[in-house]
């Protein structure tokens, strides 16, 4: 029996199966949906495949754990951290991403920074018929699309089902978003996201954390560098320029870890 191996790496809670090596997309998709799958899988909320690139750069594609391919933050982050692990590139490197090349910085141990693509506009008070109880919700784009939603009583929220009706909502076009909770509480935004291609919540989201970010600092309820508390605990910074109605310089950093690694039979 042939075996794969894998490692297992964790941003902030938000978690992947990362493979090397030649792959098809047909392949990853399918390998996605089974290595991901928590009971009979390693279980994760995504699969990256990464290998080094030219001129030193990395390559990074994510798979969601339904094998719908995307760009991913958290994952993005992952990948620099195992890439300088395992000596495939530099403290300082360029990631090969869904969403272009963004450089990368390895800021401290299971630490890593990186840019984050420039969001273009910002649709603050974005127009919609929305849930009981959301007072308003900002939409944008970064890398992948994202509902914004400020709530009181983000620990008691019933994130399942409200990020299930956001995350479908016509507002949002037929691709729908991510559906991003935030409450502004101690200095810090604590943020909780239900995820596309996941289809439920995750612990993190580095594009959640990062939309949340720029939304927060558009609408005037924030000054950058933002701090934010992810629903797994972990802390996040992001750093951002105002740029018309979005935002350039983007940078997140945040917590990235090999967790284990191991082969799967295939």
């Amino acid at each position: 029996m042939q075996k794969l191996k894998f490692w297992k790496m964790s941003g902030a809670g938000n978690d992947f199966v990362l493979l090397t090596g030649a792959r098809g997309a047909a392949g990853l998709r399918r390998l996605a949906r089974r290595l991901c799958a928590p009971r009979t899988g390693v279980g994760a909320d995504g699969l990256l495949l990464v290998n080094r690139a030219a001129a030193g750069a990395v390559s990074v594609r994510y798979f969601n754990s339904d094998g719908s391919e995307a760009f991913c933050g958290n994952g993005s982050r992952c990948a620099a951290w195992w890439a300088w692990l395992k000596n495939l590139a530099d403290r300082e490197m360029t990631l090969e991403t869904r969403a272009g090349r963004l450089p990368a910085f390895i800021a401290g141990r299971e630490s890593v920074r990186m840019r984050m693509p420039d969001v273009k506009k910002v649709s603050l008070r974005h127009k919609g018929k929305y849930p009981a109880g959301l007072r308003e919700v900002h939409f944008l784009d970064t890398g992948v699309p994202h509902a914004v939603a400020p709530v009181k009583g983000l620990a008691g929220l019933d994130v399942a089902r409200l990020g299930r009706l956001l995350r479908f909502n016509p507002a949002f076009g037929r691709a729908g978003a991510n559906a991003d909770f935030v409450e502004l509480k101690g200095g810090s935004a604590h943020i909780r996201t239900y995820e596309r291609g996941v289809e439920g919540e995750t612990l993190a989201c580095g594009t959640g954390i990062t939309a949340a970010a720029v939304a927060l600092a558009l609408a005037g309820r924030v000054k950058p560098p933002v701090k934010l508390l992810a629903r797994s605990g972990e802390k996040f910074r992001v750093d951002l320029k105002p740029a018309g109605a979005g935002a350039s310089e983007i940078f997140i950093q945040g917590p990235a870890r090999l967790v284990f690694e191991g082969e799967f039979p295939c």
